[in-house]
């Protein structure tokens, strides 16, 4: 696919996410649009009269393609050890992307802190702290809404909060050194 110059036509209506606002909006069928990113089970299109938008996972038939099989998925719910959880609340986070940059949060070192904690229910609250690559960044909203609907996907999540700090300031340092082979720095 040329994602420079294949428009498509939705073929249902479907829930986007305004890039960078972070609201949502519905997009109606036949609205026209171009694929620029497809990472981690979320849609960054072009859409003709709107700007960017975001779409997830499960909207993927509205744009031609096939849903990809998300961490989520393989999970069941019900008990669950701390550590299990915990990293498949990560795992869910490395799906989440800049819609600019090919690199997920974790491994460009934006999330700084993750905590589980239990509900009365049984469910978990799962608090996360992260920042942007740049305090001018507008993609922060946008961002932080995906990762939090992502979490809330997780079996046994009932809450989850994302907050956008800034400190510590971030720097190319904190990426892994996976992402920074992905972007060509090592």
């Amino acid at each position: 696919m040329n994602t420079e110059t294949d428009w498509i036509d939705l073929s249902r209506d479907c829930e986007a996410v305004v890039i960078p606002a972070g609201n949502a909006i519905l997009l109606p069928k036949g609205t026209r649009a171009v694929v620029t990113q497809s990472l981690g089970g979320s849609y960054t299109l072009h859409v003709q009269g709107y700007g960017l938008m975001r779409i997830s996972n499960r909207d993927a038939d509205a744009i031609g393609m096939e849903p990809e099989a998300s961490p989520s998925a393989v999970l069941e719910a019900g008990p669950r050890g701390d550590d299990e959880f915990t990293e498949a609340v990560w795992n869910q986070l490395r799906t989440c992307y800049d819609p600019e940059i090919p690199v997920n949060i974790v491994d460009l070192g934006l999330v700084y802190d993750l905590q589980v904690s239990p509900m009365d229910d049984g469910k978990r609250r799962v608090d996360v702290k992260m920042t942007l690559t740049a305090q001018g960044c507008g993609m922060g909203p946008s961002i932080a809404a995906d990762a939090k609907y992502k979490i809330l996907s997780l079996p046994d999540v009932g809450d989850a909060d994302v907050q956008i700090v800034w400190s510590p300031e971030w720097n190319a340092r904190m990426i892994s050194p996976a992402g920074r082979e992905k972007l060509g720095m090592e």
